[in-house]
């Protein structure tokens, strides 16, 4: 049946609807077959190739895109993203021949694109232009102390926060109690968020920019029990100590004591940025919105 789809045949119905329940469907420009597929908002293309029979070779799935290819243009779609699955990872060649590129690979899969309206510039986004990294401010306010690490597995043996990266779909307080958790044996509470920095040329991202986000964590457990594959050495500090062990603690860090200080003795409602639960505009989803506390004394 696959060699049926080198040349513009007509079919019969029964064919074409097996063929439509699988990956393809008839083109309205003729009886010839192209690949079945789904718009998205901006006019463009989807196309999942999973379905996809393991056998088809070559040269039939080069025909199958080439008269896709051509009836979307005449339709004047925008771009085509094509997911391709491992397993059919030899058909990628066929389509860079037709000018498809990768946008990102994740887990099993590959996600090519190519852009159509001659126009105007390709205008489709990059993946992912950054990785968010968290860390956990624990501090013991009522003897001003902060919890505070070396990793193991570092040239240099500065003092910083435990932390690590966020997982898909995990909020950032989220991350900042599991990863305290993961690497000192600290149960804590989110609270608020601190601070966060933006970095580029990031060592260790992955070509990505990077956006460290630091929370502020309040400790329900004391007895620190520090992962002993990651962490080097784990202790509650003062923050005195801390701010003046300049030669082993970062600017960053130096910069967050100073914060910390400040909400220690002014309150922290002057510097705490806090998240707020909102109805999404998209149905049934939510998000956080963090911003600073709105004064007590503001009425709507």
């Amino acid at each position: 049946m696959m060699s049926g789809l080198r040349k513009c045949l007509v079919v019969s119905v029964n064919t074409v609807t097996w063929l439509q329940r699988r990956c393809f469907r008839p083109s309205r420009v003729c009886l010839k077959l192209e690949l079945k597929y789904e718009t998205d908002r901006y006019n463009g293309v989807l196309v999942d190739l999973a379905g996809m029979p393991h056998e088809i070779s070559d040269i039939d799935f080069d025909k199958l895109l080439t008269d896709s290819l051509m009836s979307w243009r005449s339709e004047r779609k925008s771009n085509v993203w094509m997911k391709v699955p491992m397993s059919l990872s030899s058909l990628i060649s066929v389509a860079g021949h037709h000018g498809f590129t990768y946008h990102h690979a994740e887990g099993t899969s590959a996600m090519l694109k190519l852009w159509l309206d001659d126009s105007r510039d390709d205008v489709t986004p990059q993946f992912a232009t950054h990785q968010i990294g968290v860390s956990g401010f624990v501090i013991r306010e009522d003897v001003r102390q902060l919890l505070v690490v070396q990793d193991k597995h570092r040239p240099h043996t500065l003092w910083k926060f435990p932390g690590g990266l966020a997982d898909l779909g995990e909020d950032i307080g989220d991350t900042a109690v599991r990863e305290v958790y993961e690497e000192t044996g600290i149960h804590t509470q989110f609270i608020s968020i601190l601070a966060f920095r933006q970095q580029h040329s990031q060592p260790g991202a992955f070509g990505r920019s990077d956006i460290y986000v630091i929370c502020r964590l309040k400790p329900l457990s004391f007895d620190i029990k520090p992962c002993i594959s990651e962490i080097r050495k784990c202790e509650w500090m003062d923050l005195d100590r801390l701010r003046n062990e300049v030669s082993s603690t970062a600017p960053l860090t130096l910069r967050l004591v100073d914060l910390v200080r400040f909400g220690l003795d002014s309150g922290f409602d002057n510097i705490d940025i806090c998240g707020e639960e909102m109805l999404s505009i998209y149905k049934g989803l939510k998000y956080k919105l963090y911003h600073r506390p709105l004064p007590s004394t503001w009425k709507l």
